[in-house]
């Protein structure tokens, strides 16, 4: 397995971490059971966030005891000085821990700065002089926030959505960040649930000077990611025909599944409607053909076109005509017009 060292972190682990948005959705039993197996399995950063709800807990009963022999990473969502300052402490009791190995703004619209107003970056910089964080960093979903992050040179690393997807101004993003010694951790590396082929994803990451956390919910998932520790992924002429295969079919506007767009003001399931033909095409249909399924897509005819998905959407996608267009397959696909 590769190693990556975080940018001037010094951070340096094996390029197979594991983000832990998804163990809020498990018990936590079953959650610490996936952590220390991932340990075990080889794994060594572990990405979790304030607004995961309950898996910083989860995460800080799986390694207690064992502080030291990993790297935890976390986010807060603060916007003013108190409420960093309140989710610090809250973050370090979850995670029955003194310290971070590197603290994030979490899914940021600007790039704070010294002296912006916020206080948050000065925040950051108290927190690592009391040694309540080693590192600090800092996430978004926009591509031009994220270039003026790194050209700010104020964080030692930005985590960003990055797959086989990639736009050649993503790829160039990368670049970027090696070229000022920041370290790239990257999400979203089976973008939102659409690519499925864990060896093509692994190939692909191996390409680049980026840390990919997967996001883990299941243990046969969780095994395919350890698969790699023993046989590493190989950029071969089958798995580049995948990934050319998907980025023909998938490139363009599309929903990742991120969920920021929630709630619909009409109940519109938003994250699944608006990608409901990539996922019909991807994954066995009967699920997505059920009657819950054909009820949920019939409310977006409901669809007042209101926009506020929009103003919350980090990729700027016009929702409205995204789950028309669904709709639209949707039922070309239940009528039989179209074959999947």
């Amino acid at each position: 397995m590769k190693q990556y060292t975080l940018g001037k972190t010094g951070i340096t682990v094996p390029k197979n971490a594991f983000g832990a948005l998804p163990i809020q959705r498990v018990s936590t039993e079953d959650a610490v059971n996936l952590l220390r197996k991932a340990y075990d399995g080889g794994m060594r950063f572990f990405d979790t966030a304030r607004a995961y709800t309950d898996s910083e807990v989860k995460v800080g009963e799986a390694f207690d005891g064992m502080r030291d022999q990993v790297y935890i990473a976390s986010k807060t969502h603060a916007t003013t000085p108190e409420k960093f300052w309140e989710e610090l402490e809250t973050t370090l009791s979850n995670l029955r821990t003194d310290h971070l190995d590197l603290y994030q703004l979490h899914c940021v619209e600007q790039c704070y700065r010294p002296g912006d107003g916020t206080g948050l970056y000065e925040c950051l910089l108290e927190a690592k002089a009391q040694g309540k964080t080693r590192h600090i960093g800092i996430t978004t979903h926009r591509i031009g926030v994220a270039e003026e992050i790194v050209e700010s040179g104020l964080y030692e690393t930005l985590q960003y959505p990055f797959s086989y997807l990639a736009t050649e101004r993503d790829i160039e993003l990368v670049k970027a960040t090696e070229k000022a010694g920041m370290g790239f951790i990257a999400m979203k590396g089976l973008s939102g649930g659409l690519l499925t082929n864990s060896a093509a994803c692994m190939a692909f990451m191996d390409e680049y000077p980026v840390l990919p956390i997967w996001g883990i919910q299941r243990e046969k998932e969780l095994d395919e990611w350890l698969s790699f520790f023993e046989k590493e992924a190989e950029m071969t002429p089958e798995i580049r025909a995948v990934i050319e295969k998907d980025r023909a079919e998938l490139l363009g506007d599309f929903c990742r599944g991120c969920g920021y767009c929630a709630p619909c003001t009409v109940g519109i399931s938003v994250r699944d409607c608006a990608r409901m033909s990539q996922m019909i095409r991807r994954a066995p249909s009967a699920g997505w053909l059920s009657e819950r399924w054909q009820s949920e897509m019939r409310k977006i005819e409901d669809c007042v076109e209101c926009g506020i998905c929009m103003t919350r959407c980090p990729y700027q996608l016009n929702i409205p005509a995204l789950l028309k267009k669904n709709l639209e397959d949707y039922d070309a696909i239940l009528a039989g017009k179209v074959q999947v």
